[in-house]
């Protein structure tokens, strides 16, 4: 299993992130032109910037079915030792 995430941050900030909170197991992509936001049906307009993310995980298997969501607060940072334990589940 291999864990990603997807944000609409830029590569830097995502590193940034992921040694802040000490997510070396997570491989990190950006979606800086909001293609998996759209897709994913999680844009919408914040303070006048357009196909901002809300704030959702997905778990999503190898062939593409997403098996679960979870919605968060904008402030919210998600429990990432449910979502990877949610992911090994699988």
């Amino acid at each position: 299993m291999t864990p990603f995430a997807i944000s609409r941050d830029s590569p830097w900030t995502q590193t940034a992130w992921s040694q802040a909170l000490d997510l070396g197991e997570i491989q990190f992509l950006s979606d800086w032109n909001g293609d998996a936001v759209r897709a994913f049906g999680v844009a919408h307009e914040f303070r006048g910037l357009k196909d901002v993310a809300e704030r959702t995980t997905f778990l999503v298997e190898r062939g593409g079915t997403v098996r679960r969501a979870w919605r968060h607060d904008p402030g919210e940072v998600p429990d990432f030792d449910e979502l990877l334990a949610a992911a090994r589940a699988l």
